[in-house]
């Protein structure tokens, strides 16, 4: 059974205080009446009847109100748009409600009439609000209570971008168990390279993209990404392996994105470090996650003082009851609970903290420790390198050598006397490699981690 429209409580009284201020115009409830009412005729003399969607798509203007509120007094169903929503994801809108008509402000109006349709055939008829100022007056329509008058877009879902193997801790908890945690949507794909991968982002609009190093590499430096590629994504996760902070720099310059970096293992069901919501330091995996005890303790079992490396262990949740058939006290785990990582870290004096290396990689030259990973920060940095992989070779002279395994960017010759004289300018000479390989690729794993034992 109809009802009076709602919307006669405020809009039939005439008054001259002001309703709504925009910028230096005021406008008063008299006046937001008439101009309701004339926009109303105007819906009315292009069609729009009671129970037609009527989108629209324009700022925080005096032109919204007077749309909304004209939409709803024809007994139609108002729907706001993002006007500032890419033209692909308008189209998306569009279809899911597809409104018999769009009001939009200027540019609005432009980026509909260029290319947001709701079907190749039919395109979406864009009312302005010069269309509308000429209609005639028309009164309220009758409703009732039941007919819908506001459709609404909620907050964008969590869409995932999932092309890191399932079956990997990383793939699993962080991006499929998550997923499903937050009700978002995840698009699955095996990893087929960069191209198709900025295209699975861009067809799906993914929020949030998680990664090794290695895919970040990719899409990076994949010569027909354009820089706004990434522009739906409002999360970006690296993980799995240690992230060099030079692609950390280049990534969230190419796309101007914030590369989160997390830290963890299969015994720790993944991450045990973020930094997400934090200040964490260029190099830094951020601060621990809530419930998450940690310790860095040297080759005696004693804690190190701030700043000094030592091996990483954790404790709590989320740390696994132990290997699967081993006997109780064989593996990492101590009695109180401990789970020695095998990663060398440290921690600075507000509590960020840095993975230094794998234990098991560390190369020791005439007594010195080397740790890879800043051999490799430091070559990665080199405009030419691609990829790049240290590895300890057995040496007479100093116990073991440095060996560099380098990929060249392509079309690019590299010399080992260029190589030599960039690590010179940034390591001690001890750290400098003995030998560089030139190498077309290296072996990595399939979450991208670098296989180290294939190397050496």
């Amino acid at each position: 059974m109809s009802e009076p429209n709602n919307l006669a409580a405020y809009l039939e009284r005439p008054s001259d205080a002001n309703a709504v201020v925009v910028g230096a115009r005021a406008v008063s409830h008299a006046e937001l009446a008439t101009q309701v009412a004339r926009w109303r005729g105007g819906l009315v003399a292009s069609g729009v009847r009671a129970g037609d969607r009527v989108a629209i798509v324009a700022g925080n203007t005096l032109d919204f109100v007077v749309a909304h509120l004209a939409a709803i007094g024809i007994g139609a169903v108002s729907v706001p748009l993002n006007p500032q929503a890419p033209a692909a994801e308008l189209a998306r809108e569009l279809a899911m409600v597809d409104p018999f008509a769009a009001i939009a402000d200027t540019s609005s109006a432009e980026l509909l009439a260029d290319g947001v349709t709701l079907t190749p055939e039919t395109a979406v008829q864009v009312l302005s609000s010069q269309d509308l100022e000429i209609g005639q007056p028309h009164p309220l329509v009758d409703v009732s209570k039941d007919d819908p008058a506001l459709l609404l877009f909620t907050g964008q879902s969590h869409v995932f971008v999932g092309v890191i193997p399932l079956f990997h801790v990383f793939g699993l908890n962080t991006v499929l168990h998550l997923s499903l945690l937050t009700g978002g949507l995840l698009v699955l794909a095996d990893f087929a390279g960069p191209g198709e991968t900025i295209n699975l982002i861009s067809q799906h609009q993914a929020t949030v993209v998680a990664g090794p190093p290695t895919l970040w590499r990719a899409l990076t430096r994949h010569p027909d990404t354009d820089g706004d590629a990434l522009q739906s994504v409002v999360l970006a996760v690296s993980g799995a392996a240690k992230l060099p902070p030079q692609l950390k720099t280049d990534t969230e310059s190419r796309f101007g994105i914030t590369l989160h970096e997390g830290y963890g293992l299969t015994e720790s069901s993944a991450v045990v470090a973020s930094t997400l919501a934090t200040d964490a330091p260029l190099g830094s995996v951020g601060k621990l996650l809530p419930g998450v005890n940690a310790r860095i303790v040297n080759q005696a079992g004693e804690d190190c003082l701030i700043g000094d490396p030592g091996e990483l262990w954790v404790r709590g949740p989320m740390v696994f009851p132990g290997y699967w058939g081993e006997q109780a006290g064989s593996g990492p785990l101590t009695e109180d609970g401990w789970l020695k990582t095998g990663d060398v870290a440290l921690v600075d004096d507000d509590g960020y903290l840095a993975i230094v290396d794998r234990q098991k990689d560390l190369i020791i030259v005439s007594g010195f420790n080397v740790f890879p990973a800043e051999v490799e920060a430091v070559l990665a940095a080199h405009p030419d390198v691609a990829d790049v992989g240290v590895v300890g070779e057995p040496s007479e002279r100093t116990g073991e050598a440095v060996v560099a395994f380098v990929v060249p960017e392509d079309d690019v010759t590299l010399a080992e006397s260029e190589l030599r004289q960039h690590c010179e300018a940034e390591l001690a000479r001890y750290k400098i490699p003995h030998r560089f390989v030139i190498a077309p690729d290296l072996p990595v794993g399939p979450t991208g981690k670098l296989q180290r034992t294939r190397l050496q």
